[in-house]
């Protein structure tokens, strides 16, 4: 019998939505406008990647409950969310569109998105703390290290900068180029997989090959994000394509080209399959969720 990726997908995003919701203070608690906002951005949609991943993860190295690691998983998509609210500013993306609604700061005002943001990157790590197996201190303190690295300067925030530093330049390197989309995009979703594997107590050989399948699905989700802001269709992505361009980022395409880029893609996704060629039938989520990434469209 064939793996239901989309009934799977159904049935852990409704579980993470759940999460998420009991996870984050009700917008009638004071400050109430600042849990309005916080919720907002964060149950307005989204595919869940990162805590599918997670969850996928727990799975592989055999969870009996995957869970158990939803804490984990729930704050995940919290310092994501937070990541994309602070990218949509004026200062950065100037974004006015995420997810087909007003970005936030569009809908609340700029110092309230602000703050919004730094409420859900703090509400990650209260998150993590509440871990049902937190009696396990070794497995979260190293979760917790992971999560810090991946969210700082050698990691998101770190890929950011320089992001934003090879704006407008013709000197971008494709191992530059490389090394910004590894901390900006693949670091937290790196993350997103160890961390769901350490707290399902992985062997270290189970944690080197979902770090070697991280590394290579987080090369191919950039790469296919950089297509689809030149090729995608604005409806199904929920915000304007073209904004790479507006801004003349350092992207794949605009180094390799559409057809390369895509050769790219379709490689780094055969190398993480590769990588998982040590799992059983339990890493099935995981070997979807590659060749979803490089067939997408939102």
């Amino acid at each position: 019998m064939s793996f239901d990726f989309d009934a799977y997908v159904a049935a852990r995003t409704r579980q993470v939505n759940e999460a998420l919701d009991r996870f984050t203070p009700a917008a009638t608690e004071p400050p109430s406008t600042l849990h309005e906002a916080m919720r907002y951005s964060l149950l307005g949609g989204g595919k869940r990647i990162r805590p599918l991943l997670c969850l996928a993860a727990a799975e592989a190295v055999g969870a009996d409950d995957p869970a158990d690691v939803l804490p984990t998983a729930c704050a995940l998509e919290m310092v994501h969310t937070f990541s994309l609210v602070h990218d949509d500013l004026p200062a950065l993306d100037n974004d006015d569109f995420r997810r087909g609604q007003p970005t936030l700061h569009r809908k609340y005002g700029e110092a309230m998105a602000i703050l919004a943001g730094d409420a859900l990157h703090t509400l990650a790590f209260a998150t993590i703390a509440t871990h049902q197996r937190a009696s396990r201190a070794e497995s979260l303190l190293r979760t917790l290290r992971l999560f810090a690295g991946a969210l700082g300067t050698f990691g998101m925030v770190g890929g950011q900068v320089d992001d934003l530093y090879y704006e407008r330049r013709d000197d971008v390197t494709p191992e530059v180029l490389r090394h910004i989309h590894a901390r900006k995009t693949g670091a937290l979703l790196n993350v997103s997989l160890l961390s769901g594997a350490i707290l399902a107590d992985a062997t270290e050989a189970q944690e080197e090959a979902l770090r070697t399948y991280g590394e290579q699905i987080g090369l191919a989700f950039q790469i296919v994000d950089d297509i689809l802001d030149v090729v995608g269709d604005d409806a199904k992505l929920g915000k304007p394509t073209g904004s790479d361009a507006k801004h003349d980022k350092a992207t794949y395409p605009k180094l390799f080209g559409l057809d390369e880029s895509r050769r790219r893609a379709d490689r780094a996704v055969q190398s993480s399959l590769s990588a998982l060629d040590t799992f059983d039938q339990r890493a099935e989520p995981l070997r979807c969720f590659a060749r979803f990434v490089v067939n997408r469209e939102a």
